[in-house]
């Protein structure tokens, strides 16, 4: 069947305009893939290798938005079995092997595709810091057995190392401030600075050390003391200080040695422990306490001996102990913690975390307790007998003797050594997470490291985007076209 002229214009008009309509759909389709799909999803895995265990954690981000904030979420949080990787001293390859369980369930979880471009690192507390003071070497061949066993496995390895105290209580505060969107919030289709923000300060109490970092009212005298970032166009000036043999695992091995040391030499083998329950007893080996580096004694004392430790449950006494491992008489000037160390007044909010976290947790303290409440607590706690503290709590062994030391060395670090009071004690949240995320300095490592920290907030206009709604135009306005053509000429050859 041959068509006449106006049949032939007509069909082609009908063809242009069903290919134009077609290929505005699919730039529809295009563009509503890339606004309603989710974007590729990018991660990350850090290692916190503290000083008594090792934690994974893996986060992840949209690929389109690795320059904003507010996007990165944990999606593992993975505690490795066995002590810290500095207590492999003598077999530095087992602490290699350590870290295989944890990397191979952070693996199954992440697509495989994307295993060689997942940034991975393992950063060393003071633990390592600890070890690195007694023994580089050894300290040296243990990094270079993590490294190994990492750089072995299909990741984007980026390297392993010790922090620096400064650094870990800097990438603390920089951790609990982003989760809580204090440094940058997404509002009416923009990035901003949040204008009612109220800047966090992060207390972090580690095994070896403790931290403290936060932005004071007045400026920072001390430079060695102040970090300073510029974050999202912002500046900021923190205070940060760590201090090493703090942490609560070192506090209570020199709580034992001050104790001991006065007994041995008197060449009595039994020691009365004010924070032990009354009613505990135990035989201990002296060769671990001594061999730690924040015990410090010139005496030829015969550590091979054991000891028989009594505990007397006296919350007092325990007090009087503890106060004892700080020097508070070096502090000549009134902007002072301890150990002659310079500290600004606290000031604002505060997120306690850690071992913080873990005592208060125990203790059921964390809801925010008025100071004299918490005291209390703590003080009923250490003068409950022994045989009664191991029936309420069966299964946690293992660390609860030392929860009422613990729970009296906590306030005596922050009322007298970082000078909390009454009236301040309430700026104080004792957190494990926040916006879903453990809280530590793990976050703000990988942001630093990954570059996803920038300068200035971001744009956030694709010329992609106007490109392609451009093209989606042109092309309705052709199908238009060609529809009213196709119209008009079928209108015409009906009139004909």
């Amino acid at each position: 069947m041959r068509l006449s002229q106006k049949e032939r214009v007509f069909v082609a008009l009908l063809g242009i305009a069903a290919a134009s309509g077609l290929t505005m759909l699919l730039l529809i389709l295009v563009k509503a893939t890339n606004v309603f799909l989710p974007a590729d999803t990018k991660f990350g895995i850090v290692f916190d290798a503290g000083s008594s265990h090792t934690s994974l954690f893996v986060y992840q981000w949209p690929a389109n938005k690795e320059k904003d904030t507010g996007v990165v979420s944990q999606t593992l949080a993975c505690q490795i079995e066995g002590p810290g990787i500095s207590s492999y001293a003598s077999d530095p390859t087992q602490a290699g092997e350590s870290l295989k369980s944890c990397l191979e369930e952070a693996l199954a979880l992440i697509p495989q595709t994307q295993h060689q471009e997942t940034p991975t690192f393992l950063g060393a507390t003071a633990g390592m810091r600890l070890l690195s003071q007694k023994n580089s070497s050894q300290a040296r061949d243990i990094l270079a057995a993590v490294s190994l066993t990492l750089s072995k496995s299909p990741v984007d390895f980026w390297g392993a190392e010790i922090l620096a105290g400064q650094d870990e209580g800097a990438f603390g505060w920089i951790t609990i401030n982003y989760v809580l969107g204090m440094l940058l919030k997404y509002s009416s289709g923009q990035w901003i600075l949040p204008e009612d923000r109220m800047l966090v300060g992060a207390l972090d109490l580690g095994g070896a050390s403790t931290q403290i970092s936060f932005v004071p009212q007045g400026p920072i005298l001390n430079q060695s003391s102040q970090v300073t970032f510029r974050l999202y166009g912002a500046n900021y000036s923190v205070y940060t200080h760590s201090y090493l043999c703090f942490g609560r695992d070192q506090v209570l091995i020199r709580l034992l040695a001050e104790l001991a040391q006065v007994r041995l030499n008197s060449s009595a083998s039994r020691v009365q422990h004010p924070c032990y329950h009354s009613g505990y007893q135990a035989t201990l080996s002296l060769t671990p306490v001594y061999e730690s580096p924040c015990v410090h004694t010139t005496d030829s004392l015969n550590f091979t001996q054991n000891l028989t430790v009594e505990g007397t449950g006296n919350p007092r006494d325990c007090v009087a102990a503890l106060r004892n491992l700080f020097n508070s008489s070096s502090c000549k000037d009134q902007d002072c913690a301890f150990n002659g160390v310079y500290q600004p007044p606290v000031y604002g909010q505060f997120y306690a975390f850690s071992n913080f976290y873990y005592t208060f947790h125990f203790l059921n303290l964390t809801s925010r307790q008025p100071l004299n409440i918490v005291n209390d607590t703590v003080w009923k706690f250490c003068q409950t007998p022994w045989k009664l503290v191991e029936a309420s709590y069966p299964g946690q062994e293992r660390w609860l003797r030392d929860y009422c030391a613990s729970g009296l060395y906590i306030l005596v670090l922050l009322l007298e050594g970082y000078k909390f009071s009454e009236e301040t004690w309430p700026n104080i949240q004792f957190q494990k997470q926040a916006g879903g995320m453990d809280i530590g300095w793990t976050l703000g490592y990988m942001l630093n490291l990954t570059g996803m920290i920038p300068a200035e907030a971001p744009t956030q206009w694709r010329a992609q985007s106007y490109s392609i709604w451009m093209a989606g135009v042109v092309f309705a306005v052709l199908t238009l076209v060609a529809v009213l053509g196709a119209v008009a000429v079928q209108l015409f050859w009906t009139q004909d």
